[in-house]
C-alpha cells in the first residue's frame, strides 16, 4: 500500500475515502506574512489605499478562502465550518503585516487545508490592493502552527521545526 493516502495501489491520484472515520473537533492554526515597504505599510494603517479598508478586505477574503477550499485544492473535501477567524496586524518592526488564521470543524477531515488557504488568500488580497503603490511586497512564512483533532491527534511546530 502506498505511504500516501491520496494515491492508489497502482499510484493512481483519488479523494480519500473518510467515510469510516469518527467525527472529531478538529482545530488548525496557519500564519504567514507579507512584507512590504514602511510607506506601504503606512497607508494601510492610515487607510489612504484608493481601492479601500485594506485590512477589512483582506480579512473577508481570507474567511472566504477558508469555506471554499474545496473548490480550490482537488484533493479537499468540502468541509463544514463550525468557527474560522483572520487577524491581520502589523509586525513590530514595521516592515509588513502578519495574518493568523484558525479554523474550526467537527467532521472527519481535518481543517489545515483551509486555515493554509485562508493565510494564502488573504495575504494576496493585500498585495492586490497595494501593488499600484509597492510591487516589490513579498509574502513569505506560510506554514501551519497548529493542528488538533482525528487519529493523528495533536501537532504543533516546536522551534528546532521552525527553523
Amino acid at each position: 500500500m502506498s505511504q500516501l493516502p491520496h494515491l492508489t495501489e497502482s499510484g493512481e491520484v483519488h479523494i480519500v475515502d473518510v467515510g469510516d472515520k469518527a467525527a472529531t473537533r478538529r482545530v488548525a492554526i496557519a500564519e504567514g506574512r507579507i512584507l512590504m515597504a514602511p510607506e506601504t505599510l503606512a497607508a494601510i494603517r492610515g487607510q489612504q489605499i484608493r481601492k479601500g479598508d485594506v485590512l477589512a478586505v483582506a480579512r473577508v477574503a481570507g474567511l472566504m478562502a477558508a469555506k471554499k477550499t474545496w473548490d480550490i485544492v482537488p484533493l479537499c473535501h468540502p468541509i463544514a465550518l463550525t468557527h474560522a477567524e483572520l487577524v491581520l496586524r502589523p509586525l513590530d518592526d514595521g516592515s509588513g503585516l502578519e495574518c493568523r488564521a484558525e479554523t474550526v470543524t467537527v467532521e472527519r477531515t481535518g481543517v489545515e487545508m483551509e486555515a493554509l488557504h485562508a493565510v494564502q488568500a488573504a495575504l494576496l488580497t493585500v498585495y492586490d490592493m497595494c501593488k499600484a503603490m509597492d510591487r516589490g511586497m513579498e509574502i513569505t512564512g506560510i506554514r501551519l502552527l497548529h493542528k488538533s483533532g482525528g487519529r493523528s491527534g495533536t501537532w504543533d511546530r516546536t522551534i528546532q521545526e521552525a527553523r
